[in-house]
């Protein structure tokens, strides 16, 4: 894989709650000058940034009920209405994990179906929190997500004290989804060596705020 095919498959990330309109607009550069895929924004960012990369093939990914997924369904669909309305092609939205701990997974389904609806057309990846849950809890979740009508599982916020994405995670969910499922590995990938290993393991996402330290290290 040469740098331009791995650019296309990186989610670029600035999700930190003091990230200012200038920081936005300076990972846009650095989203251009990269040619990235895809920039990942809080929701109150995405209509700046899809205004600033409109002119360019990179694509504006927004988050609903992030980081703990404990939002209201309402909330969640009516916030992913919201952020594809400013630009959004794609909603990574945070699965609620207590419900799917507690056993509610009727209704952790119900709500994923519920944001899907929302934005018909528009693929949706439902974070899992990987670093919550045990094995036979993340395979129920990505049966959830499959037949909910949701187009990835990714494995992690970033955000979470107890551990972003391992290897391990990436080849459990792809086994569960199988091959034709899009499965995003988030949360501590930092170098290119993270970038392939969690290719190889199965991801055909990533996501990360260390691109360019990826890309830099990898041969035009």
């Amino acid at each position: 894989m040469n740098r331009t095919e791995l650019a296309r498959l990186l989610d670029h990330s600035l999700l930190k709650p003091e990230a200012t309109e200038e920081d936005i607009l300076a990972q846009v550069e650095v989203v251009r000058q990269w040619e990235i895929g895809f920039f990942c924004v809080q929701p109150s960012y995405v209509s700046l940034a899809a205004g600033a990369l409109s002119d360019s093939g990179a694509r504006v990914v927004s988050v609903v009920g992030f980081p703990h997924g404990c939002d209201r369904s309402t909330v969640k669909a009516h916030a992913a209405e919201l952020a594809v309305r400013d630009g959004a092609v794609e909603v990574d939205m945070v699965m609620n994990v207590g419900r799917l701990k507690s056993g509610r997974s009727q209704a952790v389904a119900d709500e994923i179906a519920q944001v899907v609806r929302a934005i018909r057309g528009i693929p949706v990846k439902v974070i899992l929190e990987t670093c919550l849950l045990t094995d036979e809890e993340k395979v129920v979740a990505c049966r959830i997500v499959w037949d909910s009508g949701a187009a990835f599982v990714k494995t992690s916020t970033g955000f979470h004290p107890a551990g972003g994405a391992t290897l391990a995670d990436v080849r459990l969910l792809r086994a569960a989804v199988g091959s034709d499922f899009g499965v995003k590995a988030a949360g501590g990938i930092r170098t290119l060596a993270d970038a392939q290993a969690m290719l190889e393991a199965g991801a055909n996402r990533l996501g990360t705020s260390a691109s360019p330290t990826i890309l830099a290290a990898l041969a035009a």
